[in-house]
């Protein structure tokens, strides 16, 4: 009987060549992910971040002493906004590794399914507050669907100007299908009588337009058109049109149980806080006094308690993202990125002024949040995001550069072989 011994086999080992490939792929791979980041990267991540805590914060102190009269725990709403905080920080820097080519992709979808979840305010789920029917209310959660709207509202509009890069000389290609679309949008948010979202959604339309490179005619027809149907919808309404003429009566301490009563504690707020403040924690007008204090009115908490030194770090704050948010815009070589960043921009700045400025009774009362620091969860979510968007956008800047300064290096020498 005879016994066969097999060889052991010898361990198979790649070509020299393919394991030289993927030790570059690797190497690559990880030096993308470990690349240093552009300053508007950090510009951009580090002021919303800033705004986040400063606004959780603010929070807590604003709901703390009525919490407390009702027997809730002095820190329940600033945890609820905490919980979001939570989730929506990752999801920023989540949405920052995304490429430019997927927020492409989801612009149709983003549009639909957030029009979509809008519409859920008209269904069971939907409920109303101060004559606005935009919240709805699923297992226990809260949330605004229109807040969602903005930043799906600004990725389609940049889709569509970028795919008519060729033909936005021609108003036609303009505004079909731009148009006819955000109005509907914006008509569904009206359709719940709510007015400050509707012109934020006006705002980001206009602004995309103009970082589009429209000519100015074309631009300013939808302009005027958007000024003309907000003056409408404000004479239509009989509540609007009563908080307007309150807005513009000098005398407002005639009417001082009714409209003017939050306008004028909201002022009263900033003045008692004077140049340094009351103290953090030290708000008087947050004991009942003010309505919206955690809401439309927490920079009149900011105010009173961290006073003319608090107010200004807060704008300083917002001057800073808004630098962040521009210089994409200046160094960016993709129109989609250009127009998209545009919109963002307006979007969180313009609501910021005007929250600003309805508190400065410098606006009358639109109920729109303070981006970052209001109380609410889906405003905040919906801010992160949006910033986790210009993060992704601010990553391309150093090949955007590069590149456009391979273009000029090339156009000088072609010059310079043209003079020999």
């Amino acid at each position: 009987m005879s016994t066969t011994t097999s060889r052991p086999r010898e361990p198979q080992t790649p070509p020299p060549e393919r394991s030289t490939a993927r030790g570059l792929a690797a190497r690559v791979s990880l030096g993308k992910v470990f690349a240093p980041v552009p300053s508007e990267f950090l510009l951009i991540s580090s002021t919303a971040l800033m705004l986040t805590i400063f606004g959780l914060v603010m929070v807590l102190s604003a709901t703390s002493a009525t919490a407390t009269a009702t027997g809730e725990a002095p820190w329940d709403a600033a945890v609820k906004q905490l919980v979001f905080a939570v989730i929506g920080i990752p999801l920023m820097f989540v949405a920052s590794r995304l490429p430019i080519s997927f927020w492409k992709r989801v612009a149709w979808p983003a549009l639909i399914g957030a029009t979509a979840f809008q519409l859920l305010v008209f269904t069971p789920l939907g409920h109303g507050a101060d004559g606005n029917r935009n919240w709805i209310t699923i297992a226990g959660l809260q949330a605004q669907p229109s807040e969602f709207l903005k930043l799906a509202l600004a990725l389609w509009v940049a889709y569509v100007l970028f795919r008519k890069q060729t033909l936005l000389s021609k108003w036609q290609h303009v505004f079909i299908p731009l148009v006819p679309v955000s109005v509907l949008v914006v008509a569904t948010v009206m359709a719940g009588s709510d007015l400050g979202t509707a012109m934020i959604l006006v705002l980001i339309v206009l602004g995309a337009l103009f970082f589009s490179g429209v000519k100015l005619r074309i631009f300013v027809l939808p302009a005027i058109g958007a000024a003309v149907a907000v003056a409408v919808l404000a004479v239509a309404s009989p509540d609007r049109m009563r908080r307007f003429l309150s807005f513009l009566n000098p005398n407002c301490l005639d009417d001082y149980f009714n409209d003017c009563y939050q306008p004028l504690h909201g002022i009263w707020g900033l003045a008692n806080g004077g140049v340094f403040g009351l103290g953090l924690g030290n708000s008087r007008e947050k004991y009942d006094w003010l309505p919206a204090i955690a809401n439309d009115y927490i920079f009149a908490v900011v105010g009173e308690e961290l006073g003319l030194i608090g107010c200004a770090v807060v704008l300083s704050l917002f001057a800073l993202f808004a630098v962040g948010a521009f210089h994409i815009i200046r160094k960016t070589d993709d129109p989609f990125v250009r127009i998209v960043s545009g919109g963002i921009t307006v979007w969180i700045i313009g609501q910021a002024l005007i929250n600003i400025g309805v508190v400065l009774r410098v606006f009358p009362v639109l109920g729109v949040p303070l981006p970052f620091m209001s109380q609410g969860g889906t405003s905040l979510l919906s801010v992160l995001i949006a910033s986790g968007v210009l993060l992704s956008f601010a990553r391309t800047l150093p090949d955007a550069v590069a590149r456009r300064q391979a273009q000029i290096d090339e156009a000088r020498r072609r010059r310079q072989r043209a003079t020999r």
